[in-house]
């Protein structure tokens, strides 16, 4: 008969105790927000004596999980780690990461929540959940619509490099929605210029007549826009000036959220 555990129902009988310990002092530098630990620190945090720590701290040193600071003899966490977060992170589909706060952000604003990534001179939208409500906004998971025209095209755009902008929408004519659309490459970029000095994009019936939206851009670890989020909602089922101020502020707090867990760091959002 196998003596190994059933899988997916691990044992704690095959436990290796130091990789353990090891890892719960790695833990121990999120668990409390510190910086810098010294190594008698460490050790009583994780309930061994300071040479059973030294071991460990040694070995997390020389794979680099660990770095020691010269002037205070104190142990930081090192770029190895980090590394490691970033792979997870990678490794995780951008809907998954935003999933659970388009479903917040829904909850909170009582609009309908979108997540949209450019292809092209379209966005296509890769995740809905619709506003509870008898009359939404319809568009399926799957959809393309012009980036030019709506407003998570418009705000991914904005961090795109000109030759990006350039290559898709220089030399021809721009298909209208609304008379607000840019109908030419120099209207587009000028309005552009505008949304991301914004950080984010309004629109009251600009794309769809009837309806309100509000885009704001998803970065990654390297800082670079890798897709937006969206609220939508008929224009009557909410006022303007809430629709403007209170939802604008839940969308963006909810871009920071979904840039963070892509591994975002930098300030890029206008305060």
């Amino acid at each position: 008969m196998s003596t190994e555990p059933a899988e997916g129902a691990p044992d704690a009988r095959y436990s290796v105790h130091s990789l353990e310990l090891g890892l719960r002092i790695l833990e121990s530098f999120d668990r409390d927000a510190v910086d810098e630990m010294s190594l008698s620190e460490m050790a009583r945090r994780i309930g061994v004596s300071r040479s059973s720590a030294f071991r460990l701290v040694h070995t997390l040193q020389r794979l680099g999980y660990l770095e020691r600071e010269d002037e205070t003899k104190n142990y930081r966490l090192g770029a190895r780690v980090m590394s490691l977060g970033y792979s997870f992170l990678a490794s995780k589909d951008i809907a998954e990461l935003a999933r659970p706060n388009l479903q917040r952000l829904r909850s909170e604003t009582h609009c309908s929540t979108h997540l949209g990534i450019l292809d092209g001179a379209d966005v296509i939208y890769i995740a809905r959940f619709a506003a509870h409500k008898p009359v939404s906004a319809m568009i399926a998971v799957g959809a393309r619509v012009p980036a030019h025209a709506t407003t998570m095209g418009r705000i991914i755009l904005a961090y795109k490099p000109v030759a990006y902008v350039q290559e898709h929408f220089s030399g021809r004519p721009l298909a209208k929605f609304s008379e607000s659309t840019p109908l030419t490459f120099d209207a587009l970029m000028t309005a552009l210029e505008a949304d991301r000095k914004r950080g984010y994009v309004i629109s009251h019936s600009s794309f769809e007549a009837g309806i309100a939206s509000i885009a704001a851009p998803l970065f990654d670890a390297k800082g670079e826009v890798v897709g937006a989020i969206n609220v939508s909602t008929p224009e009557n089922a909410i006022e303007r000036d809430t629709f403007d101020t209170q939802v604008c502020d839940a969308l963006r707090a909810a871009a920071r959220r979904i840039s963070e867990l892509s591994g975002y760091r930098e300030p890029a959002f206008v305060s």
